[in-house]
């Protein structure tokens, strides 16, 4: 049958089961958004504030689901402010789909109104993008999208359509989708080589990045992780990949990971790396980093093996199927002697925080206790965002969403949308600092819109914490830029957009905050007043090796 271009957009998003759509529209993606209003009952329309929380949610939703998530916005300005968005989901390898519309055919290239090469602007970050200038091609455009969108390595992809492709006519023939399955082939000898590794081990520690949780091998890495009989810690981005309340587990390893895992890293004989990365965030002095083991690397992207760091051995595969190989064809191994010693670096150096005060770790706690360890938590980026991953135990995947690789201050209230849209049944939280907030607090204007009931938590220390602790610790305490000496007042901006704003200076007003906005089912912001000089302990200094973390204790004992 013979559709227009925004019909085919339209149909091929209901082939491959989108439900729910992010964006802000504008004159070039008018034919699109007048096709979606006819599908309203088939496909939600969520409007942000800004094309940036469009992206974030669309971001949100993927991580949260597992599925593709859409966002769309107009030509020129519209496009733009989708590429921190964009650039987020590429640096975590976070499937979506972002489509834009650009000016006609004839006026690109022009300098037309509101036109840009926004598929040039965007190649660098991600996994492809096309332009479509004739609308034969549309349907398969899209399609091929959300399949390089989710296989292999996940990440996004964008489709540029000029204004007159969305309206001219061609030929349209539905087709069913299945999904997107990995390949089940794995390397005989690379499989022989990890079991001989691990077999020969006497002190191996299991590191999990975010590629186990975007594959869904919590199951199969719980499995194994028993079976090597090993500690295991986690990166930023593998949080709940591995539950945060086994025996077994050491928390966060890096520069603000836990001594345990950053001891413990440092003196096993092997590292068995699944779906990591090797970030500087995580191996400090990459020439010290684990420098008595050997590295057995398991990842879905070749690009990944040696790239920061020398392996020793590395399994390119889909994590799931890998561990599920190794499962099968390994023996139960035991290193009673060596977790003895680990669990006893978990007795002597456990996270701690004043007691008695209101702190960031305090209301990460207390979060953790009211909704008993289930609630999806999104974070902006900075002391929050450490806190969030240190005092919150995750004991399943897609229930910490946060911006790792590009740091994405700005990032966590769209995501919570997303995540809240996608997962309704699930209490979201968004944990912020004041500075983040502040980038895109408009988005609570948006929550309100769609009555969508998230709870953000403001960790409020009217400075740029992490930054000013990096000033604190080493630059002299020259505080360059850091202070939010102003008069915003979150509570009453939380207010007049609609939500329900609660302000908390004690632990006691706090737990009864968060409390009451367990209860309202409304969009609530928590305004939580903290001091300006709270840190996050444990540190690795820049350029220092991983075992040499220190905390208050430490710098006290230094000076």
């Amino acid at each position: 049958m013979q559709l227009t271009g925004s019909e085919i957009v339209i149909e091929c998003l209901k082939e491959q089961g989108v439900d729910t759509v992010f964006g802000y529209p504008g004159g070039a993606i008018l034919n699109v958004y007048d096709e979606l209003y006819k599908h309203s009952d088939e496909i939600t329309h969520i409007l942000t504030s800004h094309e940036q929380g469009a992206a974030h949610a669309a971001d949100g939703y993927a991580r949260a689901t597992g599925k593709v998530g859409v966002c769309f916005a107009t030509s020129g300005p519209g496009a733009t402010n989708l590429v921190t968005g964009i650039a987020t989901a590429y640096m975590d390898s976070i499937p979506i789909v972002a489509i834009t519309c650009n000016v006609g055919v004839a006026l690109l290239g022009k300098d037309s109104f509101q036109e840009i090469d926004i598929a040039g602007i965007t190649m660098p970050i991600t996994k492809h993008n096309y332009i479509v200038k004739d609308v034969n091609d549309l349907a398969d455009t899209i399609r091929k999208a959300f399949v390089i969108a989710q296989k292999g390595r996940p990440g996004p992809v964008l489709i540029d359509i000029p204004k007159d492709v969305t309206a001219n006519k061609a030929e349209y023939k539905k087709t069913v989708i299945g999904p997107v399955v990995p390949p089940i082939d794995v390397c005989e000898e690379d499989i022989e080589t990890a079991l001989k590794m691990i077999a020969k081990s006497k002190k191996p520690y299991i590191f999990v990045g975010g590629g186990a949780v975007l594959s869904g091998a919590n199951e199969e890495l719980y499995t194994f992780a028993k079976k090597v009989d090993a500690p295991v810690t986690d990166s930023l981005m593998g949080k709940g990949a591995f539950p945060g309340t086994d025996p077994l587990y050491t928390g966060m390893l890096g520069m603000h990971g836990t001594k345990t895992s950053n001891y413990g890293v440092s003196e096993c004989d092997l590292l068995i790396v699944i779906g990591a990365r090797f970030s500087d965030r995580v191996t400090g002095n990459a020439k010290k980093f684990a420098k008595n083991a050997k590295i057995l690397q398991i990842d879905v992207d070749p690009a990944e093996m040696n790239k920061n760091v020398l392996i020793t051995e590395g399994v390119v595969g889909d994590i799931k199927v890998v561990l599920g190989v190794l499962n099968e064809r390994l023996t139960q191994q035991s290193h009673t002697e060596w977790l003895n010693k680990i669990m006893e670096y978990k007795e002597r150096y456990p996270l701690s925080y004043h007691p008695d005060e209101l702190t960031g770790p305090y209301v990460v706690e207390e979060i953790y206790r009211q909704t008993e360890g289930d609630a999806i938590i999104v974070t902006e980026v900075g002391q929050h965002q450490m806190w969030a991953a240190q005092f919150y135990k995750y004991t399943k995947p897609r229930t910490l969403l946060t911006s790792g690789g590009l740091g994405t201050m700005g990032y966590g209230l769209g995501a919570s949308l997303g995540a809240k849209t996608g997962m309704p049944e699930k209490t979201v939280v968004n944990i912020a600092g004041d500075g983040c907030f502040r980038m895109n607090m408009n988005e609570i204007a948006a929550a309100v819109r769609h009555n969508i009931p998230v709870i953000q938590v403001v960790i409020n220390n009217h400075v740029l914490g992490m930054v000013r602790q990096w000033q604190n610790l080493f630059y002299g305490q020259r505080y360059s830029a850091t202070v939010l000496n102003d008069a915003v007042d979150f509570v009453k901006l939380a207010e007049a957009m609609g939500a329900e704003g609660i302000r908390a200076t004690t632990q006691e007003e706090f737990k009864d905050a968060f409390a009451k906005a367990l209860t309202l089912g409304k969009p609530v912001v928590i305004d939580c007043q903290i001091g300006a000089d709270d840190k996050v302990w444990p540190m690795v200094a820049p350029g220092k090796a991983i075992d040499e973390a220190f905390d208050e204790k430490d710098l006290k004992e230094k000076k």
